[in-house]
């Protein structure tokens, strides 16, 4: 499928992927994102959502629609009860809302600094680090239903939120359009719930500090793992992990775990983390552990695993899809032969799919 350079869509994604559209449309506010999908939706033109880019994986073929483009911007503040809260419209930069929330005095959003991609995006795939998640914080969304065009505020309770997912992962009937989150008062943090960060910044696990200090260290965390964008650095050019951390149900964990230590030796400690009905297991560890190590499979791949975090797959700068593909297959089938463990990815593909 043919394209010219405005149509094309690596350009929109963070991994610079991706084929040409039919057509891309810019929406820089909410009701011109409403009304340019109510119109499309009533031609019945196919749609790809773009907010961020930070999540897709857009096959070499392109899409045979039209993008469109989520730019609509704008932060405001306001008090619930006495409780602060910040709405953003979905396609507001995430890092600049989470440092405008910093910088006007508020805490609980300091541990997602750092995550590329729009406001928007960031419910859909319950957005997680650093020991929180976007259900942990959020308030509100507004949606748009694609099937009656109308829109409408709903709670976090109809979005049936769940590790790196929820309701609306995968699906076209809905479109957010903004998103409201809970701020706690007085610049403290949310509790640090995850060790490295915590020893980081010189806190028991659970206890809080200033978050302008937190968002820092996170920030610093995060570069060091090629986690931050920089278009200079191809270790950015990614998806940001691109599997989840497995979760092992209970009945399964002592068998998996047997074969791991078999592996790997009883003398390494396997992390571990208590999960819903099973036991998370850290994919990048298993991933090295399965002799996928950084910068694999190497300096002449054009796709390879991040040179500072084994759980990125990269863009070196001339790689398409397929290349980027065929690693995730064999990174996959790597972890699945070593440790009987399935890994899933975590990113939307468009047009494309993982090698069976």
């Amino acid at each position: 499928m043919a394209g010219s350079a405005d149509t094309v869509l690596a350009s929109l994604t963070t991994l610079r992927l991706g084929g040409p559209a039919r057509s891309v449309v810019r929406c820089d506010d909410t009701d011109t994102l409403v009304s340019t999908i109510r119109d499309l939706d009533s031609r019945r033109e196919p749609v790809l959502l773009i907010g961020g880019g930070s999540n897709l994986v857009i096959g070499d073929d392109g899409f045979d629609g039209v993008a469109v483009v989520i730019a609509s911007s704008g932060i405001e503040y306001g008090v619930d009860g006495d409780r602060p809260f910040v709405t953003a419209e979905a396609g507001t930069d995430w890092d600049a809302l989470v440092a405008d929330t910093v910088a006007a005095g508020f805490g609980g959003l300091e541990c997602l600094s750092g995550i590329p991609g729009a406001a928007g995006t960031t419910p859909v795939q319950n957005v997680g680090a650093y020991g929180v998640e976007v259900a942990d914080v959020l308030r509100s969304v507004r949606l748009l239903d694609r099937a009656t065009g109308e829109t409408a505020w709903v709670g976090p309770e109809a979005l049936d939120l769940a590790y790196r997912t929820s309701k609306l992962k995968g699906r076209d009937t809905h479109v957010v359009l903004a998103v409201s989150f809970w701020l706690n008062a007085d610049g403290v943090s949310a509790p640090i719930a995850y060790r490295e960060l915590a020893r980081a910044i010189g806190v028991d696990e659970g206890g809080t500090a200033e978050a302008a200090s937190v968002r820092e260290r996170v920030l610093s965390l995060r570069a060091g793992k090629g986690m931050v964008l920089d278009a200079a650095d191809h270790d950015t050019w990614s998806a940001g992990s691109f599997f989840t951390n497995p979760i092992v149900p209970e009945a399964d964990a002592a068998a998996v775990l047997a074969r791991i230590v078999a592996r790997v030796g009883d003398d390494v400690t396997v992390p571990r983390y208590p999960a819903d009905a099973g036991v998370k297991l850290s994919a990048g560890w298993l991933i090295e552990r399965a002799g996928f190590t950084k910068g694999f499979p190497g300096d002449d791949a054009p796709a390879r695993l991040s040179t500072k975090h084994t759980l990125a797959l990269t863009n070196r700068g001339a790689a398409t899809t397929a290349d980027l593909l065929e690693l995730a297959g064999r990174v996959r089938d790597g972890v699945r032969d070593a440790f009987g463990v399935d890994l899933h990815p975590e990113p939307v593909f468009v047009n494309c799919r993982l090698p069976r």
